[in-house]
């Protein structure tokens, strides 16, 4: 029974992360995330001042990271789609590379 209500509490916790990830805008488009991504980094830091004060102890200070999501995004659908189109030549090539290597191992 307890193998049960393990896997029910993950099942819930998992679907409660994909329900906020969703509701938040994470999962739409990528102007929509680098908006989130930019309510959440403005709303960090207030967030740590709160906790230091109640734990009452010192974090050291957060890095700052300039990323965005549109740029990412785009660099990652360049890539692929330049793999893709290179794909069948690349292959060509090295199946000319290989079947001279073997022609030059019969001699």
């Amino acid at each position: 029974m307890r193998g049960k209500n393990v896997l029910a509490t993950k099942v819930t916790i998992a679907g409660g992360a994909l329900y906020v990830a969703y509701d938040s805008g994470l999962l739409g488009g990528s102007e929509q995330g680098s908006k989130v991504i930019g309510k959440a980094k403005a709303a960090f830091p207030p967030a740590v001042d709160e906790w230091v004060k109640y734990f009452g102890f010192e974090l050291p200070a957060f890095p700052k990271i300039g990323f965005a999501p549109v740029e990412a995004w785009n660099s990652g659908v360049h890539s692929s789609i330049s793999a893709l189109s290179s794909g069948p030549t690349a292959v060509g090539d090295y199946t000319n590379q290989g079947l001279q290597y073997l022609k030059d191992l019969a001699k």
